[in-house]
């Protein structure tokens, strides 16, 4: 289904069919005809309380997929990819369990997540952890036009002393380049 805030190229959603019934709901979150790009090989639960942001991170080789099993998550997309149609344009989508939906998001894409609530997402990955492939810049960088909720959300060591936006483009580049 097309989901008019999906506004970066390449990033799907993949809505979820809910078979409830008295004893309460099934959902399949995942089909490996859901996608067609690349299967991931990994997958990740993340418990986030309140007021908690992750990323924004980016990735050269591998793909993330994801869905929040409870709670609210805010998803702040941005694309650094040069030859993208969509190249410096940024969009949150607001994820829940209802609508209840997996999001797809490819290499070159910028991401960052931000708990509303105590959260828990699951996510799986198309390729092992390799840190030349853990990209990442602060989540307040302007460059990256996302408009979070909060201005002192918690945030890991890595991501309190992230890159600045020009260094993790540059990093990207470099390695998207050798890849290519």
């Amino acid at each position: 289904m097309c989901h008019p805030e999906i506004v970066i190229d390449g990033v799907k959603s993949i809505d979820f069919t809910q078979h409830k019934d008295d004893r309460g709901i099934f959902v399949e979150v995942y089909r490996n005809e859901w996608i067609d790009e690349t299967q991931p090989i990994q997958w990740n639960v993340v418990h986030s309380s309140a007021n908690t942001l992750r990323g924004v991170h980016v990735h050269v080789d591998h793909h993330d997929y994801l869905t929040v099993l409870s709670g609210v998550m805010l998803l702040g997309l941005h694309d650094i990819r040069p030859e993208s149609p969509t190249y410096g344009r940024s969009s949150t989508i607001e994820l829940s369990t209802e609508p209840s939906r997996a999001i797809l998001i490819p290499p070159g894409v910028c991401h960052g997540f931000y708990y509303l609530q105590p959260s828990i997402h699951l996510y799986a990955v198309s390729q092992y952890f390799n840190p030349a492939d853990e990209l990442g810049c602060r989540f307040d960088c302007p460059e990256l036009n996302l408009d979070w909720p909060a201005t002192s959300p918690l945030l890991s060591q890595r991501d309190q002393t992230a890159d600045n936006y020009t260094t993790m483009c540059e990093k990207f580049l470099s390695g998207h380049k050798s890849v290519g």
